[in-house]
């Protein structure tokens, strides 16, 4: 049995050491601000750009992750033809020049391009993921690819609320060109990171991605069975797919069922899943790392419960421990789908991989706002939190019919 080695490993075994990964979580967690903190606040931007009524906000909040999804495959595959940080540094430069760009928009055509090149130059998240995927292996990559997630819900959190801290002073849409200082921050320091040695690609046969030949001082290692590849994307479209799906009409809700409370005890518990997962990832990583799809599948089930809780709550109490709930499952989803992309990413080129990741997960975020919205229309604010469970369940019952068979 081969033993686990921590990610502090010298840098000369893995291409990387822990300071250094933790300076790329850094880069994404301040890249990633406006990109999340500004779609928000897009009801109070359009009206400057000629859109009075901020009817477009809902199709231009989904534009640069369509495009993501779009891009992502073609710059993975750059990626593992002229290394990982080239393309890296290519994805933060892109999100400082559509800031700049939307920042600067002064029409609503514009300020669209922008979201579309926000999306198209940008994909920082699968960027960062192939660069250590190139640099770690094993259990190192899996608790990598889990900090990453602890940035993303970092951010997720912290950005609005900083966003709304500044709009008395600087207007939401000005504060793109403030934002774009902060990608070109990144892009500085990953300058100084080292270009990681990819990991050997897999024998001829297998579903590696590319047929160029590498050369590494890592032995070779089986690949993961084709069909392993299709699984993964089967969970993550899923996942995405539940957990988002609560998300758009969540603040509506809170503000039917609990008139007295006020914008901010409906942040709070829009954050309170993020948070839980930012306190418990390390944790939840250590149980689940030798029984991924066990995880999985437990992660399916709390999603499924906290999901379903959302129907009956009416008081604060229950709306919180409904969103703590959910939380536990979007740690214990994340954490899993963490290890089982660090086993896939064994022996096959990463840029793609994680690329093609990106598209899926990019796919389920916006079939999950479309069913949303359609559960919305004909259900009210509850019905969008009821087609989730039912996909949780399935995924669920998915993971714990694939846990036995062979990595």
């Amino acid at each position: 049995m081969t033993t686990v080695e921590p990610l502090s490993r010298p840098a000369e075994a893995t291409g990387l050491d822990r300071r250094q990964v933790h300076a790329v979580a850094a880069c994404y967690f301040v890249a990633s601000f406006a990109a999340l903190g500004l779609p928000p606040y897009l009801t109070e931007i359009l009206p400057t750009l000629g859109d009075h009524s901020g009817h477009w906000a809902g199709l231009l909040y989904v534009v640069p992750t369509v495009f993501t999804a779009l891009g992502a495959p073609l710059w993975g595959r750059l990626a593992d033809r002229f290394g990982q940080k080239r393309l890296l540094l290519r994805a933060q430069l892109g999100l400082a020049v559509s800031f700049l760009l939307a920042g600067a928009a002064d029409s609503l055509p514009a300020f669209t391009v922008a979201l579309v090149l926000q999306g198209f130059l940008g994909g920082t998240f699968s960027a960062t993921n192939g660069y250590l995927a190139a640099a770690l292996d094993g259990s190192r990559l899996s608790k990598a690819l889990t900090l990453m997630q602890g940035s993303a819900r970092a951010a997720l959190v912290a950005a609005p609320i900083l966003v709304g801290a500044l709009s008395p002073w600087i207007d939401p849409h000005r504060q793109y060109l403030v934002m774009a200082v902060l990608p070109l921050t990144a892009a500085a320091l990953l300058n100084s990171l080292p270009e990681p040695v990819r990991p050997p690609l897999a024998p001829a046969g297998h579903d590696t991605g590319t047929s160029t030949p590498t050369v590494s001082a890592v032995p070779a290692v089986p690949a993961d069975r084709p069909g392993s590849l299709r699984l993964l994307y089967t969970f993550e479209f899923a996942f995405v797919f539940a957990t988002i799906i609560s998300f758009p009409y969540l603040i509506t809700l809170v503000q039917q069922r609990l008139p007295g409370a006020g914008g901010t005890v409906a942040g709070l518990l829009f954050a309170l899943p993020h948070l839980v997962y930012l306190v418990g990832a390390g944790r939840v990583h250590a149980a689940v790392e030798a029984r991924p799809r066990s995880g999985l599948a437990l992660g399916f089930a709390l999603v499924a419960v906290g999901l379903v809780g959302h129907a009956p709550a009416h008081s604060l109490l229950t709306f919180a421990l409904t969103r703590a709930v959910l939380g536990l499952g979007m740690t214990f989803g994340l954490v899993c789908l963490a290890v089982l992309a660090a086993e896939a990413a064994r022996g096959r080129a990463p840029g793609r991989m994680f690329g093609t990741r990106e598209t899926v997960s990019k796919c389920g975020a916006v079939a999950a706002g479309l069913a949303a919205a359609l559960a919305n229309g004909s259900g009210g604010p509850a019905a969008p939190v009821v087609t989730g469970t039912v996909a949780a369940l399935a995924a669920a019952l998915l993971a714990l019919l694939t846990r036995r068979s062979p990595r």
